[in-house]
Formats: C-alpha cells, structure tokens, sequence
C-alpha cells in the first residue's frame, strides 16, 4: 500500500488537538480550500488557537482539559 493509499485518520489527544494523517479537504465556513501545508496536521480543539482551524499549543498554558 502506498501513502496515497493509506487511510486518513484523525486521532484525538488527550488534553491537546485532533491530529489528522493522510488526504482530507479542509474548508473554511464560507467553502473556500484550506490548503494544509503537510500531510499531518493538528487542528484545535480548544478553540484558543489564533491560527484556527490548526493548533498553535494554546491549550498547553490555557489548561484545556479534555473528556478522553
């Protein structure tokens, strides 16, 4: 199986962000492409983030606590 073959996965982390590998669309609100910069990328689940829909470590010094 080749990287464009393997599956997309989105892993939660505890107290952290959603880490998603492998071929996604990412698109903001109004439709328009996300274009991630790499295959791996963590999105914020804090929502503290100044570079939403990624994470920027925000949750770190905030606290954020996760459920999981």
């Amino acid at each position: 199986m080749s990287a464009d073959d393997a599956p997309t996965t989105i892993t939660p982390y505890p107290d952290g962000p959603l880490l998603v590998r492998g071929e996604i669309e990412l698109r903001t609100p109004e439709g328009e492409l996300i274009r991630p910069h790499r295959r791996t990328m963590a999105l914020c689940r804090c929502g503290l983030s100044v570079i939403k829909p990624f994470c920027d470590g925000t949750h770190k010094a905030a606290g954020f606590r996760t459920d999981d």
